[in-house]
């Protein structure tokens, strides 16, 4: 299978799924998108119910990465990598929660950073060379990046997060490791912390000392998996007969773009529905056909503060650059946190479910989307509610138990790395 850049729109150049992961960016300053996108044989489709978890994952991964690894060692990295589950609850009506927070760090990221740090350390095997790895975070993603890279021989860890803008429990997940993970707080927004891990990807002379890769959303070996739970809602929920419509908490729009990967693959998705707090860039864009970035400001569903979004470049490279394919195919909302809050405790006192603040405003989207036709809707819950557990409590005036797997982060030390809102300060630290 070969990727080629969003910026390469007549697919002059690819490169192969290893350069692809590796390289994290490509050298034009582009996303990798695979240079084909086969859809699955129909029969799979029919037949998606009797098969298990794992023959779903594989097969779909297979189709994205052809035989760029050995059958057995491709499949038993999946089957290793997404070894939780992703249950879907009926909320009410037609509306239904997909849970992506059964992995080890209680957030969908662990679906992606697993299966990325398992690609990553078996293609940089035998290299001798060290990989280093940066990633910026606004919360979740620094977290599982962490667990999936704790202690892999040969690759080091850079995590960028904003300082004082990200949730306590957030904070330790992100800065208790130690080893192998370097946590840098920066003195800036998740944007500065994306555009300074961007430069680094981008800076010849320090990659020509050591060796640089993403594992943010811009890498494409995140997105490959973060497309697989779309085929375990479908399957779960196909048995209602009606056309599948999915809201996605969106932030950085990794997700979503992970969503139309599974629908171009053939998956019988009707909409998808990007769902934002008050860094509405995209359904801003969607509404008035202008995309305005602009600095992000911070909101109580702090994953999603983001005023720049990188995947907006592979959004518009799949619809063509066309603002009409592309308001048909997603539908965007905006909410308030007063908003959020509301929806919060309204779900739970209808039906006794807590939703972090992250998936409220997926709900508050999809609400409002099946007021426009018959659908079966679902939401990504992106977290689980003790991740923000402040929040949560203070707006539901309830006590949210701690899992024991989080209380083990809550009893550790922080250790971080504090860097000024300068790319050469981040540099010096690189170096």
């Amino acid at each position: 299978m070969q990727y080629y850049s969003t910026r390469d729109t007549k697919k002059l150049k690819s490169t192969s799924l290893r350069d692809a992961v590796l390289q994290g960016l490509a050298p034009d300053g582009g996303l990798y998108l695979p240079e084909r996108i086969e859809p699955l044989p129909q029969g799979f489709f029919e037949a998606i119910e009797s098969l298990t978890f794992d023959e779903i994952n594989t097969t779909v991964v297979k189709q994205l990465v052809g035989d760029d690894l050995v059958a057995a060692q491709r499949d038993s990295l999946v089957v290793e990598a997404l070894n939780f589950a992703l249950p879907i609850v009926h909320l009410h009506d037609d509306l239904y929660v997909q849970e992506l927070f059964h992995g080890p760090t209680m957030a969908f990221k662990d679906v992606g950073a697993r299966f990325m740090a398992r690609l990553m350390a078996k293609f940089a095997e035998g290299s001798g060379k060290e990989l280093n790895v940066i990633v910026a975070t606004s919360g979740d993603t620094g977290s599982a990046v962490a667990a999936g890279f704790f202690n892999v021989p040969g690759i080091r860890v850079y995590i960028l997060y904003p300082k004082g803008k990200v949730s306590p429990l957030q904070e330790k997940q992100l800065t208790t490791w130690g080893g192998n993970i370097t946590a840098i707080e920066v003195d800036g927004t998740f944007d500065d912390c994306q555009r300074m891990a961007k430069q680094a990807l981008s800076d010849t002379t320090l990659q020509e000392q050591r060796t640089f890769t993403s594992a943010n959303s811009i890498n494409i070996a995140r997105l490959i998996p973060q497309s697989l739970y779309y085929f375990h809602a479908y399957r779960m929920l196909k048995h209602t007969g009606k056309p599948l419509a999915v809201s996605i908490p969106s932030g950085n729009f990794g997700n979503l773009t992970g969503g139309l990967i599974a629908q171009r693959l053939g998956l019988p998705i009707s909409h998808f529905v990007a769902a934002t707090n008050a860094n509405d860039i995209v359904p801003e864009y969607l509404a008035t056909a202008h995309f305005n970035p602009r600095p992000s400001v911070a909101t109580i569903s702090n994953a999603m503060d983001v005023g720049n979004p990188s995947n907006f470049e592979r959004l518009l490279n799949f619809f063509e650059n066309d603002h009409n394919l592309m308001s048909k195919a997603i539908k965007g909302y905006a909410f308030s946190d007063s908003e959020t809050k509301t929806a919060m405790r309204e779900v739970f006192d209808r039906t006794g479910y807590t939703l972090d603040p992250h998936g409220a405003v997926g709900y508050l989207g999809l609400r409002e989307e099946l007021k426009t036709g018959k659908f079966t809707g679902v939401l990504l819950e992106t977290a689980h509610p003790v991740k923000f557990i402040e929040v949560v409590e203070e707006t539901l005036t309830t006590k949210i138990e701690i899992p024991e797997k989080m209380q083990v982060f809550a009893r550790k030390e922080k250790m971080a790395i504090s860097c000024e809102n300068a790319y050469e300060k981040l540099r010096e630290l690189l170096f």
